[in-house]
């Protein structure tokens, strides 16, 4: 399968874990999603960890992954803090703006450099998803597309999803950094391991429950660690190939693939009207190939 290919399975992959979050786990706090999405994904990820032999990791391999792990963490936390204080049309806008970021990350940490025409296939990309979500935050019909740059100035959820969007530009653009030295079959289950690690240990400073958090509703817990320890191995032998802005922009489709899901198991409306926004994404995906 190809970087195109692999980047969709990561979309479809996320937005599956992301549904099933809603349908059976939207009453956990957010630090119990954060640990449940790491945690299980690295304890499925552990068998291919073990079952082959370890590449050499010279140093630099640990400084890209020192970097990586605490804007990983804070990425998650931020994102469910955003979603519970604000309404999703108010947030889950601003995600669509890390691959403009990445345009700049990928270049001053990585040196990569995009065309005119990816860039623009980036931008409808970006326009695709932000018209799937920016729904009115007002009482009345249609949708108002402005609604999300007003709410930034009142809304904290909103801000706070900015940042994120801004740190996974960071995270992805890290995480190719430490491709460099291992391929990308060992490092995904490595870094999900350590993930939930070190997620675990750092919630438990705080809290004696993680164990308990991540035994509860087993088969919940294991179909959203099974479709996120496959996001991210699909995750890393896409962006092994190809430029960072390129693959993450293809990622963000997540939001389509969320919105079809909406319509199918949460009977929510507005499919044909957001049937542009998908249009676009995909015209922005065919330039971005082609």
């Amino acid at each position: 399968m190809d970087w195109l290919g692999l980047s969709l399975l990561s979309a479809f992959a996320l937005a599956t874990a992301d549904t099933l979050t809603k349908r059976y786990l939207s009453h956990y706090h957010a630090g119990d999603l954060v640990l449940v999405r790491f945690g299980i994904a690295g304890i499925l990820l552990l068998p291919l960890l073990v079952a082959r032999p370890w590449p050499e990791l010279p140093l630099p391999f640990w400084y890209w992954v020192a970097a990586l792990l605490p804007f990983e963490i804070l990425a998650m936390w931020l994102y469910m803090q955003a979603i519970r204080q604000s309404p999703l049309s108010l947030t889950l806008p601003y995600l669509a703006f890390t691959p403009v970021f990445n345009t700049l990350t990928a270049y001053l940490l990585l040196g990569e450099t995009v065309t005119l025409q990816g860039f623009s296939g980036i931008v409808l990309v970006v326009c695709g998803a932000w018209l799937l979500n920016a729904e009115s935050a007002t009482s009345g019909p249609g949708m108002d597309v402005f609604a999300p740059f007003r709410a930034i100035l009142h809304e904290r959820g909103s801000r706070l999803m900015l940042i994120v969007a801004l740190l996974y530009s960071l995270t992805s653009v890290l995480g190719k950094g430490a491709l460099q030295y291992v391929s990308p079959g060992f490092f995904g289950p490595f870094y999900f391991v350590l993930l939930g690690l070190v997620t675990t240990l750092l919630f438990s400073l705080r809290d004696t429950r993680p164990l308990q958090v991540l035994t509860r509703h087993p088969w919940a817990h294991l179909g959203v660690g099974f479709f996120m320890a496959l996001m991210v191995l699909a995750h890393f032998y896409a962006i092994a190939h190809v430029e960072v802005a390129y693959m993450i922009a293809v990622k963000r489709t997540s939001l389509l693939f969320g919105m079809l899901y909406g319509a199918w198991l949460f009977a929510e409306t507005g499919l044909v009207k957001n049937l542009v926004a998908g249009v676009l994404m995909i015209l922005g995906i065919m330039l971005i190939v082609a």
